[in-house]
């Protein structure tokens, strides 16, 4: 896991996100839920693309809220060692990718929980303008994926931020391909979980993993291409 130590954000003179970049180029926050080890097995393929872009990149964890023997009889594996975020964190990077797992074609109510907690961060706007983009897993074909992804639509846009979605561009094979039975969309990566009597039964294909690593990489390049230079000279 990278960490991001070195850069600060810079004050906003009239409440709008601004850029945290230092010499050492944009930082990108992957923010996850995860409960069977899927969102963070495409969270690391995001890295992986990001990283391969020249990217620096931490991931977090948003905060449990299911007690231990809910969890048990979940079957949910032990939580990843990433630390867990907190509201102000989101200042700390440029661009942000959310992951989550699907519960009912929606966010699962711990990332909504998050979100809930950023108020303060909605009302100063601190967060308007900043690209973020999405990944999902869901537990098969009909487990709605483009559903999920409408439903942190709407957080997106209330703090005014850039949905970056996946596209075409470097998918459009994978993506389209029929050689399997494969998550994702143009809205961005995804995987299936599988379901059954001891937890979900099925792990992220290699289509999966090479579109989720693509968007890492699409994202940190839509981020770093952006001239925040200008920006900040304009005070947005």
């Amino acid at each position: 896991m990278s960490q991001d130590t070195t850069s600060s954000a810079i004050p906003s003179t009239n409440g709008a996100a601004t850029s945290v970049i230092g010499t050492e180029g944009p930082s990108i926050a992957i923010v996850i839920y995860t409960l069977h080890g899927h969102v963070t097995t495409l969270a690391e393929a995001e890295k992986a693309g990001i990283e391969a872009a020249g990217g620096k990149v931490t991931i977090y964890q948003v905060a449990e809220t299911l007690p231990a023997p809910v969890l048990a009889k979940m079957h949910a594996l032990p939580k990843p060692e990433y630390p867990v975020i907190q509201p102000q964190d989101l200042l700390k990077h440029d661009g942000i990718l959310v992951g989550v797992a699907s519960r009912f074609a929606s966010m699962p109510a711990q990332m909504k929980s998050f979100w809930d907690s950023t108020g303060q961060l909605a009302y100063s706007n601190a967060l308007a303008g900043k690209l973020v983009g999405a990944f999902v897993s869901t537990g098969g074909q009909g487990g709605g994926q483009e559903a999920t992804f409408f439903s942190l639509m709407s957080t997106f846009v209330h703090h005014g931020m850039i949905f970056v979605p996946l596209g075409y561009k470097d998918t459009v094979h994978h993506l389209s391909s029929l050689e399997e039975i494969h998550g994702g969309s143009p809205w961005g990566a995804g995987t299936f979980a599988g379901t059954g009597g001891g937890g979900p039964s099925r792990q992220a294909t290699k289509i999966e993993l090479e579109v989720a690593q693509l968007q890492g990489k699409l994202f940190y390049q839509y981020v770093a291409r952006t001239n925040w230079s200008t920006l900040i000279a304009a005070k947005i």
